[in-house]
């Protein structure tokens, strides 16, 4: 078996072209705020989605006109409470009267604006560890929060987490995490209206590492392979799928420059064929057949797959290890 170090963990955030495909999300979202605002009636109840990013409001449990939240909104993540709140260790974050907190002046500006000065905020955490957002309880007066409600909306928060663990399971791969052919399936379906370019990829000299050292050592590189893609993808508006296999397929959106598209094929190349010693003998490296599709269209994914994989297949002749467009 291989021993080679991997560059980080992979840390997935749900991002909303996912949750618009979960079955009754907006009908349990729902649920969930009126069990919390059961527990802590006076006050303010939403659920948020965090991205290393920013913070997107997704349900308030009414509206409130002294409260400046509205659904939908974005805060930057740097300028919200939420991104005090301990994920690593699960651990609620308790302000009960927010202008006596000396910790929170570089926010201050922001509270009053939005006329808030006592906080409650729970994780909501899937059970792989990974971060899907918070639970939080907000009033504009400075208010005692009691342990029991603290524990009632961590337990409605870990219910949450239970039904996004079991919608998340239908789009996502099991072994690398990335997106799986049925998400891929359900987005052209549903949202590939703004164009973009699919890059169909193919791990060169990866069939020699299962032959040599086993299926579980094949399974570590590809997991490797998957984290690369993912900070790839973190970085440029798009998302990454393992189709299976050691086939990936990256999807760029809104992006139909050649141009551009060819300086992110060659960072692709170039962060797919630099490994430690140990794999360099193998000479693993990557394939990409690229397939532009334009906007407003009904682009058919089986016809773009194919024609992304005519490339790929020229891209192999031509001598691996490069891309070539359909």
């Amino acid at each position: 078996m291989l021993n080679f170090k991997f560059w980080s963990v992979i840390t997935i955030l749900i991002p909303l072209n996912e949750l618009q495909f979960y079955k009754n999300f907006d009908e349990l979202a729902k649920d969930i705020l009126e069990m919390a605002k059961e527990t802590m009636p006076d006050r303010l109840i939403y659920l948020t989605s965090l991205t290393k990013k920013q913070q997107i409001i997704l349900k308030l449990s009414e509206s409130n006109e002294k409260i400046a939240i509205n659904e939908g909104m974005v805060i930057k993540i740097n300028e919200t409470v939420c991104n005090r709140i301990d994920f690593e260790n699960n651990a609620p974050l308790v302000f009960e009267d927010m202008s006596r907190e000396a910790n929170l002046d570089d926010l201050r500006q922001a509270l009053v604006a939005a006329n808030i000065n006592s906080y409650l905020g729970i994780p909501i955490i899937l059970s792989n560890g990974d971060t899907f957002g918070t639970l939080c309880a907000v009033h504009t007066n400075a208010k005692k929060i009691n342990k029991k409600s603290i524990t009632m909306l961590q337990r409605i928060a870990k219910l949450f987490s239970y039904y996004l663990d079991l919608e998340r399971l239908a789009y996502r791969d099991s072994l690398t995490g990335l997106y799986n052919r049925q998400f891929l399936y359900k987005y052209f379906e549903e949202s590939s209206t703004t164009g973009g370019a699919l890059l169909f990829l193919d791990l060169d000299g990866f069939k020699k590492i299962n032959d040599l050292y086993g299926h579980e050592t094949g399974d570590l590189v590809l997991r490797e392979v998957a984290l690369r893609l993912e900070n790839f993808v973190q970085l440029h508006q798009g998302f990454a799928v393992r189709l299976g296999g050691d086939e990936f397929v990256i999807n760029l959106v809104d992006l139909t420059s050649r141009v551009e598209i060819s300086k992110l094929a060659d960072l692709l190349l170039s962060r797919l064929s630099t490994w430690d010693t140990q794999l360099e003998a193998f000479n693993l490296s990557v394939s990409i057949g690229i397939v532009l599709y334009p906007a407003g269209e009904n682009n058919l994914l089986k016809v773009l797959l194919k024609n992304a994989d005519n490339a790929l297949y020229r891209a192999k002749a031509n001598g691996k290890n490069g891309y070539q467009f359909f």
